[in-house]
């Protein structure tokens, strides 16, 4: 079954990876010339210390909610108290390197984990893909959710269709599935 494959079968080896003291410049143009949305940051032991991401970059661009002072009886009060929020949001806005706007630590899961394990760890930790590490903590891979969904719509779980599809297959496949579902949710609320 797909849950029971571990995640070394699923997981991509070759991984877009960024360093701490990487320019946040060119690690966006490396994000879009591989056309990811992430990749690990690793030290010099290819161990991960985090994850960059188009998420940490939105910051820059994103406006910043500034907090509300009010003095109260000669003490200055932020509303709402979210300090911490705000340190990080600049922090990231400002940031010139990777080390400083990527999220860290990474949540990441051993290559000898199920598939299943993977999609348990992104769903309780509301990540949408994880590091894969060997028993060194050396990164391996990396698993995305998409990875997971495509496995499922290829249909891995039935050995009879688990052969992969070109691109353009995958999407009818995927088309004529999404119209099985419609059709059988029309007879079903028709009664």
């Amino acid at each position: 079954m797909l849950r029971d494959l571990p995640v070394v079968d699923l997981m991509v080896a070759d991984v877009t990876t960024f360093t701490v003291d990487q320019n946040v410049q060119d690690a966006m143009r490396a994000l879009v010339t591989n056309d990811v949305d992430a990749g690990p940051v690793v030290d010099e032991n290819h161990h991960v210390v985090g994850l960059f991401s188009t998420g940490d970059v939105i910051v820059e661009e994103a406006r910043l909610h500034m907090p509300t002072i009010v003095n109260f009886l000669g003490v200055n009060v932020a509303i709402p108290w979210h300090d911490k929020e705000l340190d990080e949001s600049v922090a990231k806005a400002l940031g010139e390197f990777v080390g400083d706007v990527m999220t860290s630590p990474a949540i990441t899961i051993e290559n000898n984990a199920t598939v299943e394990d993977a999609a348990t760890l992104m769903h309780d930790e509301k990540v949408s893909r994880l590091p894969v590490v060997n028993s060194a903590g050396r990164l391996v891979g990396i698993i995305a959710r998409g990875d997971i969904v495509r496995a499922i719509v290829l249909g891995l779980d039935e050995p009879d269709e688990a052969t992969p599809l070109p691109d353009d297959e995958f999407t009818e496949m995927l088309e004529a599935r999404v119209a099985e579902a419609d059709e059988a949710g029309s007879v079903d609320e028709q009664g």
